[in-house]
């Protein structure tokens, strides 16, 4: 990726080009520079880790916007690869949803996520969701595009209406939602993979699926899924799953032998994690600047 290039320049780009964008979700600034340094060229910051991450709370809307906003914020000024927010419902009316927008441009976000579920949201494979009129979403989009500093500034919209009206609601949704100016349509959770290829098929912008691990969700391959038609596919809570599972190990060793030496080949070790964070190019600061 060249420097010089704003990430929504770069998140346009990739959008115009030929193969699947593959993306994981990032919990906290820590694995989204592992992300990156691991070679993704995007990244994606979602509610579910974030709430986990900063309140070790389920994704139930705990987090309002500016907490997002802020977490974001400290996410792209840390990569320079693109990073997708999670803008919820937009937290609000069309009002909110302009000052969302705005918020997500100056915290350096490439795009934004939105979507139409009632207002507080949960996770889009939670159980008992609703979602507004889809007249409703499609004045928020118009809102949202005309609040838009960044034409490359990317909208992502979701609609969460498959569970609660049928795959022939959201796919007629998730049409009218581009038709108002969003950039990429994203129908969550859908059930199967004839649900799948059926949205690629009745859906003629540029799609996005959720691979979200033990979800509703069948889990395909991104060559799978490009085959499909898909443009981008995000695994977005699998750095906290491991996160968590790796925690839980780790007390569980410390407890019973007072020391974690039986995790040690599971762990990056202390030299590595110095060249993960930097550390050798901040501390030549001080010969630079003598």
């Amino acid at each position: 990726m060249s420097a010089q290039k704003k990430p929504t320049r770069v998140i346009r780009e990739l959008l115009e080009e030929p193969g699947i964008i593959c993306t994981l979700g990032a919990h906290d600034v820590l694995s989204a520079v592992v992300i990156e340094q691991a070679g993704f060229e995007t990244v994606f910051i979602g509610g579910f880790g974030t709430s986990a991450s900063l309140f070790g709370l389920p994704d139930l809307n705990f987090v309002n916007m500016m907490e997002m906003v802020d977490a974001t914020r400290r996410m792209t000024r840390r990569v320079s690869i693109p990073v997708i927010a999670d803008a919820d419902t937009g937290h609000g009316d069309l009002h909110n949803v302009m000052r969302c927008v705005e918020e997500f441009e100056g915290a350096g976000a490439a795009g934004i996520i939105l979507e139409d579920q009632v207002f507080p949201k949960r996770c889009g494979h939670f159980g008992n969701k609703q979602v507004i009129p889809a007249q409703e979403m499609v004045a928020k989009f118009k809102a949202a595009v005309s609040a838009r500093a960044d034409k490359d500034f990317i909208f992502i919209a979701r609609t969460d209406s498959r569970e609660t009206d049928g795959l022939d609601e959201a796919i007629d949704r998730i049409n009218r939602y581009c038709d108002a100016g969003a950039d990429v349509a994203f129908i969550e959770a859908p059930l199967s993979v004839d649900e799948l290829e059926e949205i690629c098929k009745r859906v003629e912008y540029p799609k996005f699926v959720n691979m979200l691990a033990f979800g509703k969700t069948p889990i395909l391959t991104a060559k799978e899924l490009e085959d499909m038609g898909f443009k981008m596919m995000v695994a977005p809570i699998d750095s906290v799953l491991l996160t968590a599972k790796i925690m839980r190990d780790m007390a569980e060793v410390f407890k019973r032998d007072g020391h974690t030496k039986a995790l040690y080949d599971q762990m990056v070790d202390f030299d590595g994690i110095k060249n993960i964070l930097g550390l050798k190019e901040y501390l030549s600061l001080q010969e630079r600047f003598k």
